[in-house]
């Protein structure tokens, strides 16, 4: 019986576990923090067993194949010594996918992944497609195999992590949105070694799957003169100034030339802003590269609701909109955030920081912003950074205080927009903690 080591037991690694229990492997789970009830019970419930607070060494090398949690670092010593000792280690990603011969729909980028499974999902479903939605967002993939779920088709949010350490799985429909530096403490500050991890989305396609990419990145094109991918290309972009892109904007209108020829009038789009117009041309290539009727996709990309999180409009006070967009967890999805912005802003910064430049912002800041509130536990790079600009600003270490500071700077017709550019975990739980924090502090305000 094949010896599964599990590490990390959250949605992903206890859905990995119990999918290795139902296919005759004996697996094991080991995590150095602890596990929430809900896992224990489920891992419990499947005769698993597990260990919290600690990876024994003994138990963990003693593994035939590890599948690893994305978050866990690649330099964490257990991992350093399973590596060395020949073990292969991979993702949950790479496992489930040995049990589906579902096709495989997969969705990376610095910036708008999330908006773009679920847009490319919602188009699906509202086609009546039989589609499931995993990875980076959702319910564990691996668990839902392990359950019996029979889709003909998964969208796949896939995050840099997941990339890691998947080495057979192959995308049939790989979309790269956009490469922007991002989590560069976890790939040794080197800008090159998350863009190997971002490219691997092409690893194993064929001449028969499709590769859809924002054509004017400049670091895409670059690893594309580079590595030239297998698989069909379909790029996007905002004016076809290459007769090869497939999507583009041309007089107010969205334009698909492929796989098959429609358009849109740019204000059908439920999504604004220039972000969620490339967002919407890859899940519009996405969706025809799927065989869906352009009524269809027409219909979606009309109706889509957006997802929590990402410019979500929290309320409105004293005549000061406010803007939840904490899922910008990196400096260009700020950019996107502030370019989007049709008022003065009072802008919300801060958290974990992770190797950011934020020159990228000086331009739309000069433009666009009004003043500052520094919110997390360490605000000097920031002070260093924005101080120089004149602009007032404000520090805070708690959500409601941050809200309010921000009003204060604010004038009626101002957005108040939490756009922090960094990761969440110095003073939330996560992203989402920090964004309903934040509306839970404007509704109090209201």
């Amino acid at each position: 019986m094949k010896r599964i080591v599990v590490l990390g037991a959250g949605e992903s690694g206890t859905g990995a576990a119990i999918l290795a229990k139902r296919k005759g492997m004996d697996p094991f789970v080991s995590d150095s923090g602890s596990i929430q009830g809900k896992y224990k019970e489920m891992l419990d419930a499947e005769g698993i067993s597990w260990e919290e607070g600690r990876h024994t060494e003994s138990a963990v090398l003693a593994a035939g194949e590890i599948i690893k949690s994305p978050g866990i670092p690649e330099n964490t010593p257990i991992i350093s010594k399973a590596r060395a000792k020949g073990i292969p280690i991979i993702s949950e990603i790479e496992f489930a996918a040995r049990y589906t011969q579902a096709k495989m729909i997969c969705i990376t980028g610095s910036n708008g992944k999330t908006t773009t499974t679920s847009l490319i999902y919602y188009i699906f479903k509202s086609a009546g497609y039989n589609v499931g939605l995993a990875g980076n967002i959702g319910r564990s993939f691996a668990l839902q195999i392990a359950e019996g779920a029979q889709f003909d088709y998964y969208i796949l949010e896939l995050s840099s992590f997941q990339l890691d350490d998947m080495y057979r799985f192959r995308a049939n429909i790989a979309v790269l949105l956009n490469i922007t530096p991002d989590h560069l403490d976890r790939y040794g500050f080197k800008m090159q070694n998350y863009v190997d991890a971002k490219m691997r989305i092409t690893r194993n396609q064929t001449p028969e799957d499709a590769f859809v990419y924002w054509q004017d990145d400049p670091v895409i094109r670059k690893e594309l003169e580079r590595h030239p991918p297998v698989a069909r290309r379909f790029p996007f972009a905002l004016r076809r100034d290459d007769e090869n892109c497939v999507a583009y904007v041309e007089n107010g209108k969205v334009v698909f030339t492929g796989p098959l020829d429609f358009n849109l009038e740019q204000e059908e789009l439920a999504l604004t802003g220039i972000h969620n117009l490339y967002n919407s041309m890859a899940a519009g290539i996405s969706a025809r590269l799927a065989g869906i009727k352009k009524e269809a996709i027409r219909e979606a990309l009309s109706t889509f609701q957006g997802v929590p999180h990402r410019l979500e409009y929290a309320g409105t006070v004293q005549g000061v909109r406010f803007i939840n967009d904490s899922k910008a967890t990196n400096v260009n999805a700020c950019w996107y955030a502030l370019e989007s912005m049709k008022t003065p802003v009072v802008l919300i910064l801060g958290g974990k920081d992770k190797g950011n430049d934020y020159s990228e912002l000086d331009e739309l800041v000069r433009e666009r912003v009004r003043g500052f509130v520094f919110l997390g536990v360490d605000n000097c790079k920031l002070h260093g950074h924005f101080d120089p600009t004149g602009l007032p600003t404000a520090d805070s270490r708690q959500m409601d205080d941050a809200v309010r500071k921000a009003l204060a700077l604010a004038q009626p017709g101002d957005t108040v927009l939490l756009s922090p550019c960094c990761a969440s975990f110095d003073l939330f739980k996560n992203m989402a903690d920090r964004g309903n924090q934040f509306k839970e502090a404007v509704k109090k305000l209201a």
